[in-house]
């Protein structure tokens, strides 16, 4: 496989740039799934053959102080968005918790497994282990992983999703850079992320 950085480079653009902005236009699901499926594969091939990327729990993580860190985040984060639901909508103020809990579990469920995992692998451990070499100042690459991981949701067509995802693309980079666990970004990112669909 070519590591040449013009093909590092091409790859970041088509994956992370491309590929999300498709997504925009009209053409069947089945392609779009079989897109992210196939590009999914690559990202697992290049992170287990060319990186040193092993998924192993790090035995040196300072578990305390991620979780008191991770705490105050929540806390702040929880404060924030139930004030901006209640007075944007109070209705939908955990709505779906209350209206109808066994959606709201299978929801929570579906998403930790099946959607933040796999966003971690690409969007922090591929993404820095892939990229970093490509820039000289760290700032770089938290900003652009920040930006790329916004895009990521631009199917939704929503100004806000995409504030969202971008203040948690910089929160997630941030942790995925001091901490360089996969699982521990995870667990931050299933944290945050099931609120918002507790929330409203």
């Amino acid at each position: 496989m070519i590591h040449t950085k013009s093909y590092i480079l091409t790859e970041l653009i088509l994956f992370f740039v491309v590929l999300p902005v498709s997504f925009l236009f009209e053409y069947p699901i089945a392609i779009k799934a079989g897109l992210v499926l196939l590009g999914f594969i690559y990202i697992l091939i290049v992170l287990f053959r060319f990186t040193e990327t092993k998924f192993r729990i790090n035995k040196d993580i300072d578990w305390k102080q991620f979780w008191k860190s991770t705490a105050i985040k929540f806390l702040v984060i929880a404060l924030v968005t139930t004030c901006y639901v209640y007075f944007v909508d109070s209705s939908l103020l955990f709505y779906v918790p209350l209206n109808n809990p066994l959606l709201y579990v299978a929801i929570l469920g579906i998403y930790t497994v099946l959607s933040v995992w796999p966003q971690e692998v690409i969007y922090r451990t591929f993404f820095f282990e892939r990229y970093s070499e490509l820039f000289n100042n760290k700032n770089s690459i938290l900003w652009l992983n920040a930006f790329v991981f916004s895009l990521a949701h631009i199917f939704f067509k929503n100004t806000l999703v995409l504030v969202l995802t971008f203040i948690g693309g910089i929160l997630f980079a941030l942790t995925y850079m001091t901490t360089k666990s996969t699982t521990l970004v995870s667990i931050e990112h299933a944290l945050y992320g099931n609120w918002l669909f507790t929330v409203g």
